[in-house]
């Protein structure tokens, strides 16, 4: 295991990869909003199956109606978005089948939803699932992402929290 988040100061909450593939940096995803962090910092997965799980625990705060990007706050009040493709809202929720609610509680690596890959190619667009912590300032340092490959649920490494 390589130190995704790690530092110092632990919390003990721990961040998995939310599918099994190739974990990458942001700077590597094709979308301009995620690899210049318009929205955040994080890390992404070339997955390589069709389940998504929780890279984090904490609430469900947002599902977005197109069903392709779930929002988690952590205990600690991190902000996660689950980010199932690029440029999939455009698909408007036809090939995701999220397993989740509003303001349900769910534990890292719990499943959230199931996308259909296949689906997601054939109409041409890209299946990269992206993890982006979109208020960054309750994060102490977010070290360069490693290229490597993950499995769904593994551990990747700890949030580390200012």
């Amino acid at each position: 295991m390589f130190g995704l988040f790690k530092n110092k100061k632990k919390t003990g909450e721990e961040v998995v990869a939310p599918a099994t593939g190739v974990l990458m940096p942001l700077d590597d995803v094709t979308d301009d909003v995620f690899s210049q962090k318009m929205m955040g910092d994080g890390f992404a997965v070339d997955p390589e199956d069709n389940e998504v799980v929780a890279p984090v625990a904490g609430t469900i705060s947002t599902v977005f109606p197109t069903k392709h990007a779930i929002g988690i706050t952590t205990p600690s009040g991190l902000d996660v978005l689950v980010h199932m493709g690029l440029d999939t809202v455009e698909l408007e929720g036809k090939p995701f089948a999220v397993s989740v609610n509003l303001n349900d509680t769910v534990t890292a690596g719990q499943i959230l939803a199931t996308i259909d890959r296949d689906e997601i190619k054939a109409s041409g667009y890209d299946d990269t699932i992206v993890v982006i912590y979109t208020n960054m300032d309750k994060l102490k340092n977010f070290p360069t992402v490693v290229q490597s490959h993950v499995v769904q649920g593994h551990q990747i490494g700890e949030l580390v929290y200012s």
